[in-house]
């Protein structure tokens, strides 16, 4: 068997901007999920994986989508991506999976994609070496969306595939769904080591699932309030037209769609520049703020992670990810990274939450074949 990687991902800004044609910016986690692959030639997609014991997971290639309700929920991600590799007509006569990931599940740092995009990009070496990076991500997401019931945009997919060690990637969602990628995202330089800083992740312990109503509903309001607006999607929003949404809901989702773009325009404009990094700091934290007060999809834990790393001298922090759960990212001087992580569990304590893990995480390599 070959082995594949595809790693998790931490966005830097640009959340719940990718569904309405917007902007993100995301690294590639060093934390990543392993595919050993094999092909087979009997008409089988078989899966197993280290982190769920048991008999191996097995269906015939022509019965995945049949059998979709009968599999167990995370078998639904890896046959997702077989189902839709065969529903595109591409040549699999069979295959065996195994599965070995390191990304926390349901910490907001995009374990199912890593997962997704660690078999997509393994069935395509194997099988369609000719399928573009913006093909594998179209299946991958149409895996995630259709076959295990996630409603994400691209984002996801996008950081796992295309992100760069020592980058951050600035991708334009728009611009990528159509057919020119290769002008609809860039690599930006995220160096923070340079400038001795340290990019800390807090993962709350408290799990969150995309395929629970929360996600989907926010997704809904966000088409709504286009709808209201007449325009194609909240990209296209005036920030004046936005505050005369008669809706109070949907005029705070659009409010921060539309802030959230021009947040990360103004991220990439000073990475882009050689800004010192502490300079976007309280744009990390405005995003922050947003998501809370106008999206409504933080947590008290959240909550308390992002103020705890602030009064400990974060110079930004914000909770990332879908919401409703998972983690937070502070940006810390290298000196203070560990005393803005005990500031947190000490925190956490005080407040009855379960003790979170914190962890340091630098711009890392997208998906790729290991050996």
């Amino acid at each position: 068997m070959q082995t594949w990687v595809a790693p998790g991902r931490v966005n830097i800004i640009g959340e719940h901007t990718d569904y309405s044609d917007g902007y993100v910016l995301p690294i590639a986690l060093p934390l990543v999920v392993r595919c050993a692959a094999e092909a087979t030639s009997d008409g089988f997609a078989q899966v197993s994986s280290r982190q769920r014991p048991g008999a191996p997971v097995r269906a015939a290639l022509t019965e995945l989508a049949a059998q979709r309700d009968r599999l167990p929920d995370w078998a639904r991600y890896p046959l997702g991506v077989v189902a839709e590799f065969v529903r595109r007509g591409l040549p699999i006569a069979g295959v065996e999976l195994m599965l070995d990931g390191a990304v926390p599940i349901g910490a907001g740092l995009s374990s199912s994609a890593a997962l997704s995009c660690s078999v997509a990009i393994a069935l395509r070496d194997l099988f369609a070496p000719k399928l573009s990076d913006r093909e594998l991500i179209d299946m991958a997401r149409a895996a995630e969306n259709d076959y295990a019931g996630a409603p994400t945009g691209v984002l996801d997919q996008s950081a796992a595939i295309l992100c760069t060690a020592g980058h951050a990637l600035f991708l334009d969602v728009r611009r990528f769904a159509g057919a020119e990628t290769g002008s609809a995202y860039q690599q930006i330089p995220f160096d923070l080591a340079r400038f001795g800083l340290e990019l800390l992740v807090i993962d709350t312990g408290q799990p969150h699932r995309l395929v629970d109503g929360g996600y989907a509903e926010r997704r809904a309001q966000c088409e709504a309030a286009a709808a209201a607006l007449g325009v194609p999607a909240l990209r296209d929003a005036d920030p004046a037209a936005v505050e005369r949404i008669g809706d109070p809901v949907l005029r705070r989702r659009a409010r921060h769609v539309v802030g959230e773009n021009r947040r990360v325009l103004a991220v990439v404009e000073k990475l882009r520049a050689g800004a010192d990094p502490r300079e976007i700091g309280p744009l990390l934290t405005a995003t922050h703020d947003s998501l809370r007060d106008d999206f409504e999809v933080s947590t008290p834990a959240l909550d308390t992670a992002v103020a705890t790393a602030l009064a400990a001298g974060a110079h930004g922090a914000r909770m990332v990810g879908g919401g409703f759960g998972g983690s937070a990212i502070a940006l810390t001087d290298r000196e203070r990274t560990a005393t803005v992580a005990s500031s947190i569990r000490e925190a956490f304590a005080r407040n009855g939450f379960e003790e979170p893990r914190t962890f340091v995480v630098v711009p890392s390599a997208g998906a790729h074949r290991i050996d």
